[in-house]
């Protein structure tokens, strides 16, 4: 099933639940797609890779709104933040541990030839491509930079 009319099915049933918090997740998801959808140059559906993009900026949007109320020590809005991180999570790919990202790259460093560190671009170029929501673009920079020592 599309992203989409999984996100409509799970609106409706968040309202039935009366659960505020995945309705109010799953609406600024899908508005977040239709504002893709509706882009100059696309044409109607997304693809599989465009809703993985949409997915990891709405996560990563919430945990920088998370990081700020961490912060200035606002635990009810944080509390808010965290619960829709956890809602939008559900539609993204198996994240990687850290011992099977740190093979994918072994394995990505390899196939580019890169063995120093002015290479990583050309590692980071076909990482990022490659694990695309499933693993955060920090962690796959650190590891790359650790790997190319």
């Amino acid at each position: 099933m599309a992203l989409k009319a999984q996100i409509d099915a799970d609106i409706k049933q968040a309202m039935l639940a009366k659960n505020p918090d995945k309705l109010r997740a799953l609406r600024a998801v899908k508005s977040m797609i239709l504002l893709e959808e509706t882009k100059e140059g696309q044409s109607g559906d997304l693809k599989p890779e465009d809703e993985t993009k949409i997915l990891t900026k709405a996560v990563k949007q919430r945990k920088d709104s998370a990081d700020i109320y961490r912060q200035q020590n606002r635990p009810d809005l944080l509390a808010v933040e965290e619960a829709e991180i956890a809602v939008i999570e559900q539609y993204l790919p198996k994240q990687l541990s850290e011992d099977e990202l740190k093979e994918k790259l072994q394995a990505i460093v390899a196939r580019v030839g890169a063995s120093v560190p002015s290479d990583m671009g050309k590692v980071m170029g076909v990482a990022t491509k490659e694990l695309a929501g499933q693993a955060d673009g920090k962690v796959i920079l650190a590891v790359v930079k650790t790997l190319l020592q």
